[in-house]
């Protein structure tokens, strides 16, 4: 058992940490187990939600720290492969989203580089 208060409080606050954590990967893992079957069962309404749902419990347990973000990018990935192939028209592509917010960047970037250049 803790000797010091400061080690029997950091005792407390790991369990406190392990509950919290095992619970946002126990829901995790269920949300992911619903999509893949309302996936493979093709219903286009239960998947599309359900697909939402899973793609959000990963992003918030990897946000929290509860599962590597690595992990989290691995397992949408791959949902979102096996979605598409099972059901093409179910999830709408956003490239297009990512890929104006990169122009916008670029765009700014070269914005404050002619201010800079402007005042020297």
């Amino acid at each position: 058992m803790a000797n010091k208060r400061q080690s029997t409080k950091r005792a407390t606050q790991a369990l406190k940490r392990q509950d919290r954590n095992s619970t946002l990967k126990s829901a995790t893992k269920t949300a992911v187990k619903k999509a893949v079957e309302a996936v493979q069962t093709k219903d286009l309404g239960k998947a599309k939600e359900a697909y939402s749902l899973a793609i959000k419990a990963l992003s918030k347990a990897a946000s929290k720290g509860t599962i590597p973000k690595a992990r989290a990018s691995r397992k949408i990935s791959r949902l979102t492969l096996l979605a598409k192939k099972i059901l093409p028209d179910a999830l709408p592509i956003h490239t297009g989203a990512v890929k104006a917010a990169s122009t916008a960047k670029a765009a700014k970037a070269a914005q404050a580089g002619k201010s800079a250049s402007a005042k020297k």
